[in-house]
């Protein structure tokens, strides 16, 4: 039991039968957490009906109202970490991400040296299915800007498609995370580099969805520009560490 996939829902009821079984059909025995914001289309309770089917490996958790990526990949962090899972994987339910590109990231981080791996689509290798041409100049545009202001060295670093070493997630104070939504991503890879991990990218190929409608708004895209200002700023005084609570000396 090393390998968690947390996989945020909202609505996703097309989708999320079929993600969770071509996850369980890899090999080295995927665990799935699916935290959901209270999703009115019943996704919830197909998962609920899944987990009779692959007991002990899919959890669910479930929250009232829709309260944000960054806060449902958080809630899943903290539970992956009281539960012992030694590698911790973000994976969207809307295919937009390989099912078997899992395997790929768990090895760069077990064996190749990585502390935290990315799902990237701008290294050789990587690209793009089915995507509009103004959401690749967007995409493109933000990951620039982004490395630009902020100087971290990933190429792909609003990819949400990643696995942690759970020693990762441990150094990070989740309090410190400022952002809920798409800027959360590019929040946790630069508090993941300030605090010293190495950080490598593996290509993936980026597939649109299929089923379903996209989350991506106006508000999105505004919190990724200003947030990327506003991190880079908070960055001259911020320490991502979080504190370790020592004992008091016997006596």
């Amino acid at each position: 039991m090393d390998k968690l996939v947390i996989i945020p829902t909202y609505n996703e009821k097309e989708n999320v039968k079929s993600i969770l079984d071509a996850v369980f059909e890899l090999e080295g025995n995927f665990h799935v957490l699916i935290v959901d914001d209270g999703s009115p289309d019943g996704t919830a309770d197909i998962v609920r009906n899944l987990q009779l089917v692959y007991p002990g490996r899919l959890y669910l958790e479930e929250r009232k109202g829709k309260l944000g990526l960054g806060t449902a990949y958080i809630h899943g962090f903290k539970w992956a970490l009281e539960r012992g899972y030694g590698f911790i994987f973000e994976m969207d339910a809307d295919f937009s991400h390989n099912p078997n590109d899992l395997i790929r990231l768990y090895n760069a981080c077990k064996y190749d040296g990585a502390d935290v791996t990315v799902g990237s689509r701008y290294v050789k290798g990587g690209g793009f299915i089915n995507w509009p041409a103004n959401r690749i100049l967007l995409s493109k545009g933000g990951s620039l800007y982004t490395r630009l202001i902020t100087w971290l060295p990933v190429k792909d670093p609003t990819a949400g498609f990643i696995c942690y070493k759970a020693e990762v997630l441990e150094a990070i104070n989740f309090d410190s995370i400022a952002f809920v939504g798409y800027a959360f991503q590019i929040e946790m890879k630069f508090a993941a580099w300030k605090l010293g991990f190495k950080i490598k990218e593996v290509p993936i190929v980026f597939q649109d969805r299929t089923e379903g409608q996209s989350k991506m708004n106006k508000g999105i895209v505004k919190e990724g520009i200003l947030g990327v200002l506003n991190l880079r700023w908070q960055s001259l005084f911020k320490n991502y560490r979080r504190k370790v609570r020592t004992k008091p000396a016997a006596g």
